[in-house]
């Protein structure tokens, strides 16, 4: 016999409540930030066909769904709290909810937070998740405080660096081909992203502006440069690649590291006398960072590489235009 809706609910997503104050099973959840915190609230959406790929596994599609929105807390240097669910299901298929749950909880469980609501229904597949988290007041890492002269860095896993989910799209697509280690690691790098959530709580009070990469490093520096009405210089031969991208051709490491997405790393900017301090709070939180350009006062972007040579870039990922 088929689940119904409440029944979906409680057997893959009800769970006790640790630290709201109401969850899931009222109209409304109840939850309490530390006094004098404010809180930090995002949502994305994730469509089958945009978003990810039918076949993905749902355990990593449960983490995925997840770690997207608490990479924009790590962008905030916001710590999380808790997240609601409203998940679109075409039918009901219980191997698919055992997975993608176990998926969601584990991370859930890694970063001390719970699922206190959300909604379910009939449809295409489609999840959207809702991530709730605390800042103290002034200390929110923002898009418009970057500034001329300013160091802008990205972070990345120790050991590797940035394209690699773009790299198994572009597998997927046909376009490009790696041998079987090769591409089970760009494929973990997809469809499995760590949130840097450590890293931006360590940020706050040292770095000046932040973004999460989703859209491609290209398209996202844009939105710091138009809210800090700045511009600033790239070093294209400075972008931390993995081993698997830094054995393609050069103009697939340059797509890849410029203008993919997926990569849910830390973009952010600090004062240039800050690099001992930068590099410290990276090595705190178990990432690898590195400085890949500088915040200039002429508008606009330019990418150079290490002649000095001007570099073409796409826009990075637009969800209309893409």
């Amino acid at each position: 016999m088929s689940l119904g809706e409440f029944d979906l609910i409680a057997k893959y997503f009800q769970r006790p409540a640790r630290h709201a104050l109401l969850g899931i099973g009222d109209d409304c959840a109840l939850i309490a930030p530390t006094p004098g915190m404010q809180l930090a609230i995002s949502c994305d959406m994730l469509v089958e066909g945009r978003h990810f790929l039918s076949t993905v596994d749902p355990e990593r599609l449960g983490h995925k769904a997840l770690a997207v929105n608490l990479s924009d807390l790590a962008a905030c240097g916001a710590r999380p709290l808790a997240y609601t669910l409203a998940l679109a299901l075409p039918r009901v298929d219980e191997g698919f909810l055992e997975g993608f749950a176990r998926g969601l909880h584990a991370l859930a469980d890694a970063q001390g937070i719970e699922l206190i609501g959300g909604d379910t229904t009939a449809g295409p597949l489609n999840l959207c998740v809702t991530v709730f988290g605390e800042v103290p007041p002034g200390r929110a890492l923002r898009r418009d405080g970057a500034r001329p002269g300013e160091a802008l860095w990205v972070s990345h896993p120790l050991g590797g660096g940035i394209g690699d989910a773009r790299l198994a799209l572009e597998v997927f697509r046909g376009r490009l081909s790696l041998p079987g280690e090769g591409f089970e690691r760009a494929r973990a790098a997809m469809e499995l992203p760590q949130p840097r959530v450590t890293l931006g709580l360590a940020l706050r009070g040292l770095a000046t502006s932040a973004i999460d990469l989703s859209d491609g490093l290209v398209g996202d520096l844009g939105h710091v440069l138009r809210r800090s009405g700045v511009g600033a210089r790239i070093d294209a031969d400075a972008l931390p690649q993995s081993a698997v991208l830094a054995a393609q051709p050069l103009p697939w490491r340059r797509e890849c590291t410029l203008a993919g997405g997926d990569d849910y790393e830390l973009l952010f900017t600090a004062p240039a006398t800050a690099d001992a301090a930068v590099r410290e709070a990276a090595h705190g939180a178990g990432v690898g960072v590195t400085r890949i350009g500088r915040i200039e006062a002429e508008p606009g972007l330019r990418v150079i590489d290490d002649a000095g040579q001007a570099v073409a870039v796409g826009q990075g990922f637009d969800h209309f235009k893409s």
